[in-house]
């Protein structure tokens, strides 16, 4: 069967940009397309959580973010009376630890999030063909008939897979008939990135935050000389996003008449809702990002969890192009839609703190307790250490045995699966797609001052197996390792025969064997 591609990626924004970032470091071919003429230009998605910068650091941009963006700035509340209190978003201040080297979010419009995540995808040798739109498709047995029209005329792409990274209005989705089911949250608001004056750039502010009607918040947006201004607005009519207009609305809701909308560079308009796709997947077909998921704007959640869709569904698809069994697709949606079921939850309860004028961001926010613990891509193992299969692999300072410092999370840094072995009695022969690495004196990494053995929880002679993603997908003794990892690589790893597995030492001695 002849392809013009592996994947046709449908949607240039996030979703689709950490996709195409993470199949291009994995030498997967791919097509990413974007109906729009050019890149989004707005702020919308301005928070990133830790769970997401930890992302980042696995795509190579975490810095190059982190220097566009700020942290969040203290939030300005003003009573009616004209006094005021001034608030951390997070209730508290919060520090990065050793296992959680991103502790508190930034802030970056999306617009720039999005320009940081094309340079990256530039570098790999890829860029997204803007006004290039997907305009039907079927599928077979064995990939995807795409037609694509650009400037007039139109196209036929054969494609592996196809996946419908293409909003809430996704088009791949209601080609595919999946519902989507939820509920209209009855509010209707505004966002607008502008130039003003009269306000300060050092805090959030937050005018008749105790009027869910009329509240109105103004904040500066980092690494800009814009603030974007987000108030609720009545749930029919024209709104005037002008300049005059804005002006006007502003003086209306902080009775401050100094405050003036000198330009917008960009706004919109919309209602709430929150709703969940029934599924995510039909067949060679993929959806992802808002086109799986709507919710409101509270907690800055969205771009997100969209970012993580892809940053699974990713190593997942380039398994199974390189050889691995297709039923490792199956657990994109089952470990994605509980994920986003919750976030749903969160955002629509947060909505309603907003309304009752409490504004905070607590830990369930910044993602770094998402799990998949109930995946089909669990080892099975004890429920009462310190981890289990499907929790987020934890980070840790730790030391080279050369003496240089180092960290786990650059240990697994790239698209190949992470072995950690803690005091070992042997070793693992080689296996293709797996790093290796031993803990202990004597080993590859020294946990010189036990922050591994704190964060994981391990005893020697475990071993914990991380998946490409970061998360863990199984804890072995050394007497279960051998039967253990080679039933779990067969239907893991991008290669059909089965694995068994030779060991190095006092207890092995033989090589990883592919039986025909």
């Amino acid at each position: 069967m002849s392809f013009d591609t592996d994947v046709l990626i449908s949607g240039a924004g996030a979703t689709g940009l950490t996709l195409a970032i993470d199949l291009a470091r994995r030498g997967v071919s791919f097509q990413l397309i974007e109906q729009n003429t050019k890149p989004f230009s707005g702020s919308r998605g301005k928070g990133i959580q830790p769970r997401t910068l930890e992302i980042f650091e696995d795509l190579g941009i975490v810095d190059r973010v982190a220097a566009a963006g700020e942290p969040y700035p203290p939030l300005c509340q003003y009573r009616p009376d004209g006094s005021h209190k001034v608030s951390l978003l997070t209730g508290a201040d919060v520090f990065p630890a050793t296992a959680e080297p991103y502790a508190a979010p930034l802030m970056l419009p999306q617009f720039a999030t999005e320009a940081v995540m094309r340079e990256r995808l530039s570098e790999l040798g890829h860029h997204p063909h803007f006004g290039t739109q997907l305009t039907g498709f079927e599928q077979d047995s064995h990939g995807v008939t795409a037609r694509i029209a650009q400037k007039g005329s139109e196209q036929v792409i054969r494609a592996r897979f196809l996946v419908g990274a293409d909003g809430g209005r996704s088009f791949v989705r209601h080609a595919l008939a999946i519902d989507f089911p939820g509920e209209a949250l009855g509010v209707r608001a505004i966002v607008a990135d502008v130039q003003l004056e009269g306000l300060d750039r050092s805090a959030w502010h937050r005018f008749q935050f105790d009027s869910a009607a009329t509240q109105i918040m103004i904040c500066p947006l980092a690494g800009t000389d814009l603030f974007q201004i987000q108030a609720p607005v009545a749930l029919d009519g024209e709104i005037d996003l002008s300049p005059v207009g804005l002006t006007a609305l502003i003086g209306d809701r902080t009775g401050k008449g100094d405050i003036r909308v000198r330009s917008v560079s960009w706004s919109s308009v919309y209602t709430m809702s929150a709703r969940l796709a029934d599924c995510y997947r039909i067949g060679c077909v993929f959806i992802a990002g808002d086109a799986a998921h709507v919710h409101p704007p509270t907690g800055g959640q969205g771009l997100n969890t969209s970012v993580q869709d892809a940053y699974n569904l990713g190593w997942k698809l380039a398994s199974v192009l390189a050889g691995a069994p297709e039923a490792l697709l199956d657990s994109y949606e089952a470990e994605r839609r509980p994920i986003a079921l919750n976030m749903l939850r969160l955002s629509t309860r947060l909505l309603g703190e907003v309304k009752q004028g409490i504004m905070r961001r607590d830990r369930e926010a910044r993602q770094l307790d998402l799990d998949y613990r109930g995946s089909s891509l669990n080892v099975p193992g004890p429920v009462d250490g310190k981890l289990q299969a499907g929790d987020r692999a934890p980070d840790a300072p730790c030391c080279g045995q050369a003496g240089q410092r180092t960290r786990l999370f650059t240990i697994f840094q790239g698209t190949h699966w992470t072995l950690l072995g803690y005091e070992p009695t042997y070793r693992p022969s080689a296996i293709a797609g797996v790093r290796i690495v031993t803990i202990g004196a004597g080993n590859e990494l020294v946990d010189e001052d036990g922050y591994i053995v704190a964060a994981y929880g391990i005893d020697p002679g475990q071993w914990v197996l991380v998946r490409p993603d970061g998360y863990i997908a199984g804890i072995f003794s050394s007497r279960e390792l051998e039967q253990q990892l080679s039933c779990y690589l067969a239907h893991m790893l991008p290669v059909h025969p089965t694995y068994t597995l030779g060991l190095e030492g006092p207890e092995g001695g033989g090589e990883l064997l592919r039986d025909p």
